[in-house]
């Protein structure tokens, strides 16, 4: 087979498989998803976070906090208080992801249902 061929749709291809790549380099990783759902439910603070996920080290919470930061999916709050405190809270921006996670979310029932019926 030519590589003509292969590549009849190659700009649709690259054009859809560009967004996609984005996603994933963003959320795809073991523990944003879950780091973004914690923080939505209340855990803001480092420790709350961290209690919530279980397994994590403080090293790769760490590193994860500012990734999704610098992608604009939570924001840093540092308060006026001694000690200061740190709060993690979503932005408008992830609002804009809900959908993802919760079909994530009914994707992950449904799986489960069929691995275990």
């Amino acid at each position: 087979m030519e590589e003509s061929e292969c590549n009849f749709n190659y700009k649709e291809c690259i054009y859809n498989l560009f967004p996609l790549r984005d996603a994933i380099e963003v959320l795809g990783p073991k523990w944003r998803i879950q780091i973004l759902v914690v923080i939505k439910y209340g855990n803001e603070s480092f420790t709350a976070i961290e209690k919530a996920l279980g397994t994590i080290s403080p090293r790769i919470l760490s590193k994860e906090l500012k990734i999704l930061e610098e992608n604009g999916l939570i924001s840093r709050e540092m308060s006026d208080t001694y000690p200061i405190t740190i709060r993690y809270k979503w932005t408008s921006h992830t609002e804009s992801i809900v959908s993802i996670i919760d079909s994530l979310k009914a994707w992950g029932q449904v799986h489960r249902d069929h691995l275990f019926k």
